[in-house]
């Protein structure tokens, strides 16, 4: 098959570029696998920007990328910034609230359900954290096993 030729230059990769494109790819998956990620089909932020950059510094410069393509490349990177910050951030207002529930039902009753055991009891103590806990009747209990609370 002929090569395929722009303006007489020979667009193809030769042997070398194959190889150093390839030894590029597998230094990339070797360096995932080292620094213990986790497979995913999922491009996070770094991923994306490691391509993008890839794609850029093997373009065919007779032929770069087209500005709109590149805008549009910039502006889902911007995008899938903005919703990893938001999603931390939803991450952590979460836990907050919930820090603050585990605090609201100190001092007062509650019925705590797990499975087919219920315990009435006050509140003595709460542990703060991603997972608050609350101390009733000697014994420590996820916030989520509370089924209802009274005010004392």
């Amino acid at each position: 098959m002929e090569a395929m030729t722009a303006m007489g230059i020979d667009t193809r990769m030769n042997a070398q570029e194959v190889l150093q494109t390839q030894m590029e790819v597998d230094r990339f998956n070797k360096s995932n696998a080292i620094e213990g990620r986790q497979q995913s089909n999922e491009m996070g932020k770094d991923e994306f920007l490691k391509l993008l950059l890839t794609q850029l510094s093997h373009q065919d410069p007779t032929s770069p990328m087209d500005n709109n393509e590149f805008i549009a490349q910039m502006a889902q990177f911007s995008s899938l910034e903005q919703m990893h910050n938001m999603s931390e951030g939803f991450n952590r207002m979460a836990a907050l609230m919930n820090n603050n529930d585990a605090v609201s039902t100190l001092g007062k009753t509650v019925d705590i359900e797990i499975g087919s055991d219920k315990i009435t009891g006050v509140v003595e103590s709460v542990t703060r954290g991603q997972t608050p806990q609350v101390l009733v009747n000697g014994n420590y209990y996820n916030l989520e096993h509370i089924n209802a609370v009274y005010g004392n």
